[in-house]
């Protein structure tokens, strides 16, 4: 006998993920604003590249807090991680000449 799949239970996994994407596009935006206010940089970043880097940022801060033995148990401290790694990777885009391309183009 073939069973029919769960139809609710499938919708209520594609809303769970829908969501989990939202909730990440806002933190990352919030993160590489952060970074960007950090870095100095925010008047040069719109919205697409605060999300971009807030997420890949949060990445390389939490790789780099692990090569260093810190574990950020706490919300703030995954937050501080957060904006650290994308304030780091704001400088490295900064060193690459990224932005002083970017304000030459407009």
């Amino acid at each position: 006998m073939v069973r029919e799949p769960n139809i609710g239970r499938v919708a209520r996994l594609e809303e769970k993920v829908m969501s989990n994407l939202i909730v990440t596009l806002i933190i990352g935006g919030v993160v590489g604003w952060l970074a960007s206010i950090v870095m100095k940089v925010n008047g040069q970043m719109g919205i697409l590249a605060n999300v971009i880097v807030g997420i890949v940022g949060s990445y390389v801060g939490v790789a780099l807090a692990n090569a260093l033995g810190v574990h950020a148990n706490t919300a703030p401290a995954a937050w501080i991680v957060a904006v650290i790694g994308a304030s780091v990777l704001i400088w490295l885009l900064r060193a690459l000449g990224v932005f002083s391309r970017l304000a030459s183009a407009r």
